[in-house]
């Protein structure tokens, strides 16, 4: 927000610099980013009236001009086109020093003597995003009524400075140059000065001109107020209110345009004026675009609404897009004669949308989207009336017509004065606190227990007790409140037993030379098809996004299968040959559809691999993580899930709870992620990993006695599970058979078809005495026996 200081001083008196002045309002709340020196580095520019052209006798493009500067007659050569006799313009004479580092001297162009040079806004140091509409095109040409031979420095009013100010979400209202001069007068305890608003002269009635105001969606507009102003001369604004725009940073257009610009800075309401002689009826409309509808706005750039978006209408066609920008077809122009001047307050959140979605941000819009009180509307109106009326540009009708809020009752808040200490840790007397507020025009009085205050109706942000206090004290001054040390209790923090969790798979992943990736909680709901998910499955019970970045981004994740092979694929089309990936992330379930309550969480280790791997590289990674906890893995063949290869696919497993899966990816699936290779995924749920893990390590002594290791080879079904028979192995006499080991599953000649070979290493130990070979002879036999009663299993 730039706020020139000579401005505020129209409602204020300021009597300290700019620093001084910033370094107060900043202590008061009012942080002054920066401070803007105005002054223009001129010496030697006067004003003075072109009284004489004539054609340069040797140049075609050149003319010789006579111009009165008040003590004498200067003849200036110059190119300019834009200058006629008549003009009064800037007139730099011998000596003169421009901004642009121009020193001017006597010269002479093709013969002929000229004593100076006229100047543009770019050689007087005006930054062309300020210059007024068409100031770019030649010489800067003055007011008819401006006196010759002044300094233009003083005639342009280029003095003093400009307070560059972070305004917070929360105080539009200071987010104009009344609302600034309001909160310097509280700071200095001045008296502010409130612009006395009275039209002067209304003529007939604006019923003869225009019929109705409505506002068909209520839920997006508070507020719409309509004015007529007829006999409009569209021309110049006043150098002084040119000058007060540019100062705050905005361009002079023409004369109505200004005025609205004026008010919307000065009062912090936008206003917009229409060509009354473009509309089709005499109707205007707040209302619901209709979806695909197209308005061409003042940028002459056509946007394509949806219902979403408020727009003011008449009865045929929308004409603007409320609170952002108005329509093409009914702008402003230099034969407009009469306008009909809006002013409105609409839904912020509405107007903060339409803003982002349609990828236009004006003035306007930055002030319609933060809370707007409906009573401004009405006042800036009929303050744009009377500047209207002021500066000649028209006539005003008499009357308004409006719709939606009418009567404004101030809200009450209520302050214990107790909890002001309690807060602020300072002792401020009650007095001291109901001046505070007074001074910020927030009405207040003490009943003996407790301030009782009227908010007014620019203080939109007042909402309660502790509103108050923080007005207090920034009126009190932050500097003067003592920094005391913080009393609390100290609680050691610690990480929840998930967090610790996660971050030791973490290292147990990356010891084994896994790489981890992170990936976005959002994934496209078409990822789930190409993992070939049933559509009963709850992984395709997923929540929606309200308000998506996009399609590839419009469901929370309820896997981390599809982010992982997003992944692969990337590495594999850039020519990786072999990664080894992990993640370990949240992925969430709604409790019910439509969600009404925060989702489930579930957080999930998923590993992915493909190159030299095989199905037991990846079985063996799950074993040894899950060993760090504790937890014997379990695994059974899983056939019936569509994502992984129908072969080559197990359940984990944890006192017959499933906590996960892993196996070698369907064919199908690794089609659809374009991946040319084998891949091998798995995804294990963590909190179970948290619900079973065992940590608690338990040592005993070394073995006294020898071990015998016996060998054994049996032809089974190819169906057989080894796991199983290494159950079974081990079920025969737990207390003498130490381990069980497959070495070998061999498929091929000298085996039938249909059939495997298994091989085991089997470990005998019995810790009290040394074994016998005849002992280990009969459970040997045993174990062959109950093999071939539950496989089947021959002896090879």
């Amino acid at each position: 927000m730039l706020a020139p200081i000579k401005w505020m001083k129209n409602y204020v008196n300021i009597d300290l610099d700019a620093k001084d002045l910033a370094d107060k309002i900043t202590l008061t709340g009012s942080h002054v980013d920066s401070i803007i020196d105005i002054e223009k580095d001129i010496t030697n520019v006067v004003t003075g009236r072109i009284i004489d052209i004539q054609q340069h006798p040797n140049a075609d493009k050149l003319i010789v001009t006579k111009i009165d500067i008040g003590t004498e007659i200067v003849q200036i050569v110059t190119g300019a086109k834009n200058v006629s006799v008549g003009d009064i313009i800037p007139v730099s004479l011998i000596g003169a020093h421009l901004p642009i580092g121009l020193n001017i001297k006597l010269s002479k162009l093709r013969g002929i003597e000229s004593q100076g040079m006229m100047c543009s806004y770019e050689e007087l140091g005006f930054d062309e995003k300020v210059t007024p509409k068409g100031g770019n095109d030649g010489i800067m040409i003055l007011e008819e009524n401006t006196p010759i031979g002044k300094d233009i420095k003083d005639v342009l009013g280029i003095n003093g400075k400009v307070l560059d100010i972070e305004i917070t979400y929360n105080r539009p209202d200071c987010l104009n140059v009344t609302g600034m001069a309001r909160e310097v007068a509280a700071t200095l305890n001045e008296e502010f000065r409130f612009p006395e608003i009275k039209i002067q002269n209304e003529v007939d009635n604006i019923n003869d001109y225009f019929d109705n105001v409505k506002i068909e969606a209520e839920e997006l507009c508070d507020k719409f107020c309509v004015r007529v102003i007829k006999n409009i001369k569209i021309g110049k604004s006043p150098m002084w209110m040119q000058r007060a725009l540019m100062d705050a940073g905005m361009r002079p257009v023409n004369n109505i345009v200004d005025v609205t610009n004026y008010v919307m800075l000065e009062l912090g309401q936008p206003l917009h004026a229409y060509d009354l002689n473009k509309f089709d009826d005499k109707t205007i409309i707040a209302r619901r675009a209709e979806n695909g509808e197209i308005l061409t706005t003042l940028d002459n750039v056509n946007r394509k609404l949806d219902e979403n978006i408020l727009v003011i209408s008449n009865t045929k066609r929308p004409v603007g897009i409320a609170g952002v920008m108005g329509g093409f077809d009914t702008e402003i122009d230099e034969n407009t004669t009469m306008i009909l001047l809006e002013s409105a307050c609409f839904n912020n959140k509405s107007i903060r949308e339409t803003s982002r979605k349609i990828g236009l941000r004006s003035e306007a819009s930055a002030r319609n989207e933060k809370v707007l009180h409906y009573k401004n509307a009405e006042i800036a109106s009929v303050r744009a009336c009377q500047l209207i009326e002021m500066i000649g540009a028209g006539t005003v009708v008499k009357g308004y017509l409006n719709a939606g809020k009418e009567e404004y009752t101030p809200s009450k808040v209520s302050l214990r004065p107790s909890r002001v200490k309690e807060i602020l840790g300072v002792e401020i007397p009650v007095d001291k606190m109901i001046e505070s507020l007074n001074k910020l025009e927030l009405t207040s009085s003490f009943d003996g227990e407790k301030i009782e205050t009227l908010v007014p109706y620019f203080r939109c942000d007042i909402l309660q007790e502790i509103d108050l206090i923080e007005e207090i004290g920034r009126m009190y001054g932050f500097e003067n409140i003592i920094a005391k040390p913080i009393v609390s209790t100290l609680v050691k923090g610690k990480k929840s037993k998930k967090r610790v969790t996660e971050d030791y798979i973490k290292s147990i992943m990356v010891s084994l030379g896994l790489v981890e990736i992170m990936t976005y909680s959002f994934i496209s709901p078409k990822s789930l098809d190409k993992l070939c998910i049933k559509d009963d499955s709850e992984i395709k019970n997923y929540i929606k996004l309200i308000n998506p970045l996009g399609e590839d981004f419009s469901v929370m994740r309820t896997t981390l299968m599809s982010n992982m092979l997003d992944a692969m694929s990337r590495n594999n089309n850039r020519g990786i040959s072999s990664v080894k990936f992990f993640e370990v992330g949240n992925t969430f379930f709604p409790k019910q559809i439509p969600v009404v309550e925060l989702p489930i969480e579930k957080s999930k280790l998923c590993i992915g691999m493909y190159g030299e791997y095989d199905f037991f590289n990846l079985k063996g990674i799950i074993e040894q993580t899950l060993e760090r906890f504790g937890i014997k893995l379990v695994v059974k063949a899983v056939k019936d899930n569509p994502t992984f290869h129908g072969g080559i696919c197990a359940g984990i497993f944890v006192n017959n709870e499933q906590i996960g899966v892993f196996g070698e990816l369907h064919p199908e699936v690794e089609e659809n992620y374009s991946i040319n290779k084998k891949v091998l995924i798995a995804e294990i749920d963590v909190e179970k990993i948290v619900e079973y893990k065992n940590i608690v390590r338990k040592f005993k002594a070394l073995p006294k006695y020898p071990a015998m290791q016996r060998d054994i080879a049996v032809t089974v079904k190819e169906d057989i599970l080894v796991g199983d028979m290494q159950d079974v192995i081990l079920k025969v006499n737990p207390r003498i058979i130490e381990d069980v080991k497959l070495f070998d599953v061999y498929q091929g000649e000298h085996i039938e078809k249909g059939f495997k070979s298994t091989a085991f290493s089997i470990t005998y130990r019995n810790k009290e005495r040394t074994l016998k070979d005849k002992e280990v002879d009969k459970i040997h036999n045993r174990i062959l026996q109950k093999l071939n009663e539950n496989f089947d299993a021959v002896l090879r």
